[in-house]
C-alpha cells in the first residue's frame, strides 16, 4: 500500500475528518523518504510510479513548508543535509506507521500481495535463497519480487529501497531490527590443478607461501583475515596474493580457475562436483558467520510478514544443507 494512490479520510478518533493539508503533508513525507532512500530522484520516481518532475516539486513544497533544506542535490547523486537526517528518522516512523496500518486491515481478509523487495549478497542469493523464493512464491501467487543482488560488502546497505535485507557477518550497534537467520559455514578450496603444482598446506601458517584470494572487508581496498579454527586451536591468516575481490562468486570462479586458495561458503560436495574444486585444510574451518534478515522497523507490510515466516518455517525443516546450520 501507498500513500500516493490516495487516502481515503475517515474520522480519526476524536470524530474529526484530517483536513487536505495534513493527508498532502503525509504523502509528501512518504516522497521526501523514499529519496532520501534511493540517494536519486530518478530511482525514487522509478519505485514510487510517479514522473521525476512531479516528485521534485512536491519535495520542493515540503522543504518550503518545513522551512529548511532537506536535500542537498547535484547533477550526480543527492545526499541528506543535517535537517534532512533528523526528519528522515521521523518520517520512516510516521510513514511506515501509516502503511503498516491500513495494510493490516486490509490483510484481515486480503492475501499477502504487492511487490516484495530484497536486498542481500549475490552469491548467497543464487546459492541459497533461489529456491526460498521460487517456494514462497508458489504459495502466494499475489506477489512480485524485485531483488537487488549486491556484493557481500554493500548488501546490508540499501542500496535501494527495500521491505528487508539478509545480511552475513556481525551485526554492528543499529537502530534497525535484525533476527538471526542462522549460521553459514565457509572452507578453504582450491582447484586439483593448483594443488598438483603448488601442494597442499598442512598448517595454516604454510599459507604465507600460497598464491590466496583475498576478500576486501571495505570500500578502501583492505583484506580480511582468515580466522581459521581447528577445535579450541585458532590462527588468524592474512591472505596474501595477486587477486582479491568484494563478492564470493568471483572468488569462487578464479579458485576453479586455478588462481589460488579462496575460503568458500556453500554444499562441499557441489562444489567438489560441479566446480572441481579440492577442500584445502579439512580440518580447519572459518566462522561459522551468521546470517541476519534485517528490517528498519518491526512494523512490516503483509508481504514481508508472511516471507520471514515462510523462510523460518523452512530453516526448522533444516534447509538448506551442511553448508548452513541453525
Amino acid at each position: 500500500m501507498r500513500l500516493a494512490g490516495g487516502v481515503a479520510r475517515r474520522p480519526n478518533r476524536r470524530g474529526v475528518m484530517p483536513d487536505e493539508t495534513s493527508v498532502r503533508r503525509l504523502h509528501s513525507m512518504e516522497l521526501f523518504a523514499e529519496v532520501a532512500k534511493a540517494r536519486s530522484f530518478s530511482r525514487a520516481a522509478i519505485v514510487l510510479g510517479l514522473p521525476k518532475s512531479t516528485l521534485s516539486r512536491r519535495v520542493a513544497e515540503l522543504e518550503r513548508s518545513v522551512g529548511l533544506s532537506l536535500l542537498n542535490r547535484s547533477t550526480r547523486k543527492v545526499e541528506l543535509t543535517g535537517a534532512g537526517e533528523v526528519y528522515l528518522e521521523r518520517c520512516l516512523r510516521i510513514v511506515e506507521e501509516a502503511q503498516v496500518a491500513h495494510e493490516e486491515l486490509q490483510a484481515l481478509t486480503a492475501k499477502p500481495s504487492g511487490l516484495l523487495r530484497v536486498n542481500m549478497p549475490a552469491t548467497f542469493a543464487t546459492d541459497v535463497m533461489a529456491e526460498i523464493f521460487l517456494g514462497f512464491s508458489r504459495r502466494h501467487p499475489e506477489v512480485a519480487f524485485h531483488l537487488n543482488l549486491a556484493s557481500l560488502e554493500h548488501a546490508d546497505r540499501v542500496a535501494e529501497p527495500s521491505d528487508l535485507t539478509i545480511k552475513i557477518g556481525d551485526m554492528p550497534d543499529s537502530t534497525r531490527i535484525a533476527r538471526c537467520l542462522g549460521y553459514l559455514n565457509v572452507h578453504l578450496y582450491a582447484s586439483e590443478d593448483y594443488l598438483a603444482a603448488h601442494g597442499a598446506p598442512a598448517h595454516p601458517s604454510e599459507l604465507a607461501a600460497h598464491d590466496c584470494i583475498g576478500f576486501r572487508a571495505d570500500a578502501n581496498g583492505a583484506v580480511t583475515r582468515w580466522p581459521l579454527a581447528r577445535g579450541h586451536e585458532q590462527v588468524n591468516v592474512m591472505p596474501g596474493g595477486r587477486f582479491s575481490v568484494n563478492e564470493a562468486g568471483m572468488a569462487r570462479r578464479l579458485a576453479m580457475l586455478g588462481a589460488g586458495i579462496a575460503a568458500l561458503g556453500g554444499d562441499q560436495t557441489e562444489l567438489e562436483r560441479s566446480g572441481g574444486l579440492a577442500r584445502v585444510l579439512p580440518d580447519w574451518s572459518l566462522g561459522p558467520f551468521p546470517v541476519h534478515v534485517v528490517t528498519e522497523s518491526r512494523l512490516l507490510p503483509a508481504r514481508a510478514r508472511a516471507f520471514v515466516d515462510y523462510l523460518m518455517m523452512r530453516l526448522a525443516k533444516g534447509w538448506p544443507g551442511p553448508a548452513f546450520t541453525r
